[in-house]
């Protein structure tokens, strides 16, 4: 644990879908060909909930609906255990690819299935990629229709597949149902700088995924939000054939490495829940997007 009078509680959140699932893959893997394919969530998300067992953390799983509906022994697992449910939509489709009634009737759907399988109330959701951006802030008006208290969907950086470097970079009111939380950058040199998780943490050197969110908590008193999936555990994985070469970089690399650095992590800085980080302390009036 970071030698700290009083430490900041950061959030840690694993979106729940399986290999084949990832968005970068869709050129690759046709979505009906899904159920026809070795799927690896249930042991992947067992051997997370394994190892958070074991260390006595909290987290907050954004769980595809497609995967609750195949594993609902899973779901109510990750509930049992103490851990927040929230939403990752249905079927992994991008808000950004949706019009507001497919995005609407996808976490509108998800919602209640996770509902029903979990029997709590869900409260979160994450777009897909984090696909929500400057060109579809009404999904904000759909997630508050749904029934969601909050959305982790913005990351404010430049990427090839996402981002919204101009949003604000910590918890903000969207309206005065709904918060958005982004996920979380590291400001340095004029430039938001990814510092939370996913191909990022595999790729750069431990000590300074650490030394970022150190920052974080000890320079700006905020807590971080870091993420990752199921599949990152899984050096076991099948790989998929004819992906061009920056996809199987991202998708592939150090995954070995990822359960020994993950350990460390969580033994380096205090975590827990998105809601009971987030929800409690939400207040003040609304901040819009840009």
């Amino acid at each position: 644990m970071l030698m700290n009078s009083a430490p900041i509680t950061n959030a840690l959140t694993i979106d729940v879908e399986d290999y084949f699932q990832v968005s970068a893959f869709a050129p690759y893997i046709d979505r009906a060909s899904w159920d026809a394919r070795e799927c690896r969530v249930e042991r992947n998300v067992g051997f997370i909930l394994d190892l958070l067992a074991r260390k006595q953390v909290r987290a907050t799983f954004f769980t595809l609906g497609w995967i609750a509906e195949r594993y609902p022994a899973l779901v109510r697992r990750i509930v049992a255990e103490g851990h927040e449910l929230a939403s990752h939509g249905y079927g992994h489709e991008r808000a950004s690819d949706l019009n507001e009634q497919a995005f609407f009737h996808d976490i509108d759907r998800s919602k209640k299935l996770l509902e029903d399988l979990g029997g709590v109330a869900v409260r979160g959701y994450r777009a897909p990629s984090f696909s929500i951006g400057t060109g579809n802030l009404w999904a904000f008006e759909s997630l508050t229709r749904a029934g969601y208290r909050y959305s982790s969907s913005v990351y404010p950086i430049k990427h090839d597949h996402y981002g919204m470097p101009d949003s604000p970079r910590f918890a903000y009111r969207v309206n005065e149902s709904l918060i958005e939380i982004p996920i979380t950058t590291l400001r340095l040199f004029d430039r938001n700088l990814p510092s939370s998780g996913g191909g990022y943490f595999r790729l750069l050197p431990y000590a300074l995924s650490r030394w970022m969110l150190q920052q974080v908590n000890s320079t700006e008193h905020e807590s971080a939000i870091f993420y990752f999936h199921p599949w990152e555990l899984d050096a076991e994985q099948p790989r998929v054939p004819g992906i061009d070469l920056k996809t199987r970089f991202r998708h592939y690399v150090n995954i070995p490495r990822m359960p020994g650095r993950l350990e460390a992590l969580l033994g380096d800085f205090r975590w827990g829940r998105m809601d009971d980080i987030f929800l409690a302390r939400a207040s003040g009036p609304a901040c819009p997007a840009p």
